[in-house]
């Protein structure tokens, strides 16, 4: 069969003499065509024969509505009758499917008004904001939500696997002390501050153009990195001179440089190379890691080693300088004392928020019904939001275009969180199919919400850093834990991974610190030198990844993965929080802004 289109389906129209109010209008009938496999002339057919029987009804898009749930329903239906086996494959819009769904509760309500419900029977009724829902649309929607994302899915089918899961709800990983009374409910909204540590140039606002980058402004951007982290390597350990990589010396010296790996395959012991910046003459030479007795290396990362290097070919470290992390934020003294500043609870969690069998977003619906139960005061969501790795997604088995299948997932989160005022933030990801792919991440772009979300919604880039009343909070959501686990060799026994890949991007000040980047990452090297950065070390850093949760305190700094949403056809995990802005303890120490925190299934 031809694919129709619409100036086919314009001559028809003019053959008969119908008019019609805008382009709209074609559209609309091209989409009903589409959806119910029908030529052109096939369709024009079917309205005429509709409106006839109607007194002559004028054609608009409100009356093809009606056309559709009168006519191409019902005729979809009896086709699906005689050839069940085709009627899991057919693609519908999300009108048909929510029009199906409503006609099939009007017909059971019907039948119910007639008979005296059973013992424990629940009725189904409408799903309206006065009416309690039906049991079909319970998992699909939550509390005040008036559209469900589940209803993005070309197939209304759920996943089996998700919705028979039995551990929803168990806390897997915490911190600190669970102290019941800090996750109650708050009672009443109150307002929170959120907003990002940089402003204006020094933050990532908008978009940008990219693929325009030469290899000169690269060298220079990775050089730049080589030299301003080897002069806070130099200051801190107080080391007089830096020599160069590939100066042949009898004596013991001091080198800096980035560790690189001699081909494309993954680093290991044999195949480690130090690389100095165009300082210190830019050359390469080879790493013999026999004398270390720890370490842990990856590709990108920037150390001063102390050896002998007696040929100019081979540098034996002996002792090595590993970076140091900045300094955390200090925020500006108020007038209010720690006793007046109240625990924030904040909730994370990450995509995708659909099972990899499924495109319905059940799991969403589910973190919405957590959302509105335990009341958080922010709520930060990574993406993906419409994953490109989702195998419909890939085939694009969808009716819709990406951006429209998110503006209606982004407004259903707003909907479904206006009832208890919280703060959402919203990050992008590189997995995000309708999204700019590129690294750094400029944020979404919402025209259409209003003023009133507006001041409660906040779309930062990847990766950003955050103040969330006086706690800063680095966000990214692209998977350097995945990453960066991948290349790093270490000799330490019994340490863990985790740990130091943490340590490694606090020490490396960075967000992204392996270089070359993984092949799925588009890095713009001159935007990561202006926004891949961390300006502080971070009180709070959020990394979800594919890798097992955790939460756990490193060098001062409370990392957290919260995994992601689903993990292929079974539910994931979020993550919780509750953090307060406190002060030095009694001996002037530091004391970490978070009071408890828990990674729980969702």
């Amino acid at each position: 069969m031809a694919m129709p289109n619409t100036d086919q389906i314009k001559e028809e129209l003019e053959l008969f003499d119908i008019g019609y109010e805008d382009e709209l209008v074609l559209d609309k009938m091209l989409e009903q065509c589409l959806c119910h496999r029908m030529k052109g002339d096939e369709i024009v057919l079917e309205w005429v024969a509709f409106s006839t029987t109607k007194g002559g009804r004028k054609l608009s898009l409100d009356h093809l509505e009606q056309f559709q749930h009168e006519v191409l329903n019902k005729k979809n239906k009896s086709k699906q009758t005689a050839k069940k086996d085709d009627s899991y494959n057919r693609t519908r819009d999300i009108n048909s499917i929510q029009d199906l769904i409503k006609a099939e509760e009007e017909e059971e309500n019907l039948l119910d008004s007639y008979s005296t419900p059973a013992k424990g029977s629940q009725k189904r009724a409408l799903t309206t904001p006065e009416h309690p829902q039906s049991k079909r649309c319970a998992r699909m929607t939550s509390p005040g939500l008036i559209l469900s994302p589940a209803s993005f899915s070309p197939c209304a089918t759920p996943s089996q696997k998700y919705s028979v899961r039995s551990t929803r709800g168990e806390v897997v990983s915490t911190f600190g002390e669970a102290q019941d009374k800090l996750w109650s409910a708050q009672k009443g909204q109150r307002s929170v501050s959120v907003m990002p540590l940089l402003s204006g140039e020094d933050a990532l606002t908008s978009s940008y153009k990219y693929m325009f980058q030469r290899l000169r402004d690269i060298r220079d951007v990775l050089t730049e990195k080589i030299e301003g982290l080897g002069e806070e390597l130099k200051l801190h350990f107080n080391i007089e001179e830096i020599s160069p990589v590939s100066l042949p010396a009898q004596d013991k010296m001091t080198v800096l440089g980035q560790v690189c790996c001699d081909s494309n395959g993954k680093l290991n012991a044999q195949s480690v190379l130090l690389e100095a910046g165009q300082e210190h003459g830019g050359r390469q030479v080879r790493l013999d890691l026999s004398d270390l007795r720890e370490y842990s290396l990856f590709p990108g990362q920037v150390v001063i080693m102390e050896g002998m290097n007696t040929d100019g070919l081979k540098f034996m470290p002996s002792k090595l300088y590993e970076g140091v992390p900045l300094p955390f934020y200090s925020p500006e003294v108020k007038e209010e004392s720690e006793e007046e500043s109240k625990p924030v609870m904040v909730l994370t969690a990450c995509g995708p928020f659909t099972p990899s069998d499924s495109l319905a977003y059940d799991p969403l619906i589910d973190l919405l019904t957590v959302i509105n139960r335990d009341r958080p005061d922010v709520c930060i969501l990574l993406g993906p939001f419409v994953d490109s790795k989702h195998e419909q997604i890939e085939k694009c088995q969808v009716t819709e275009t990406f951006e429209s299948i998110f503006a209606r997932c982004v407004n259903s989160l707003v909907e479904g969180t206006r009832g208890i005022g919280c703060k959402l933030v919203f990050v992008p990801s590189q997995r995000d199919v309708h999204h700019n792919c590129i690294y750094p991440q400029p944020p979404f772009t919402l025209p259409d919400l209003s003023k009133e979300d507006v001041e409660r919604v906040s779309l930062v880039s990847d990766p950003c850093t955050l103040v969330i009343e006086g706690v800063t909070f680095g966000l990214t959501s692209t998977d350097i834990l995945f990453h960066m686990g991948a290349e790093e060799i270490n000799s330490a026994a019994g340490s863990d991974r985790f740990s130091r890949i943490m340590k490694h991007m606090l020490t490396q000040r960075s967000y992204y610190p392996l270089y070359p980047p993984t092949e799925e990452i588009n890095m713009d090297y001159e935007k990561f030198q202006l926004y891949g950065h961390m300006p502080v070390t971070p009180d709070i850093l959020v990394v979800p990844s594919e890798l097992r949760y955790f939460i756990k305190d490193v060098i001062g700094c409370l990392c957290i993965n919260p995994g992601r949403l689903t993990k292929g056809q079974v539910g994931g995990t979020f993550g919780r929080l509750v953090v307060q802005r406190r002060g030095p303890d009694a001996e002037g120490k530091r004391r970490s802004p978070c009071l408890t925190g828990q990674v729980v299934k969702i």
